[in-house]
């Protein structure tokens, strides 16, 4: 789904105009993307949780060379499905 079909989804469902339901939504991945820059840990109830997670230095290998290099840690997104989402997937 991209943008402009999350954006018609959602203003269907609501029923009002694609202007604002494309301003709530994208104010929403907004505020989202600011929490857990700063560490926090986002709930969804019923779809999820977003979170951060370090991901430690590691040995890797260059496909193309073979040659053995080293990724440096960084941090990383985690999204914990919730119970509703999971049984939504899974068909329950």
């Amino acid at each position: 789904m991209n943008k402009r079909e999350r954006i018609n989804a959602v203003a269907a469902t609501v029923g009002e105009n694609k202007a604002s339901m494309d301003e709530a939504t994208d104010a929403i991945l907004d505020a989202v993307t600011a929490a857990v820059t700063r560490g926090e840990t986002i709930q969804l109830i019923g779809f999820g949780s977003f979170s951060t997670a370090a991901r430690t230095e590691r040995t890797g290998r260059n496909p193309s060379t073979g040659e053995t290099i080293t990724i440096p840690a960084a941090k990383t997104v985690k999204l914990t499905a919730g119970k509703a989402f999971k049984d939504a997937v899974n068909g329950r």
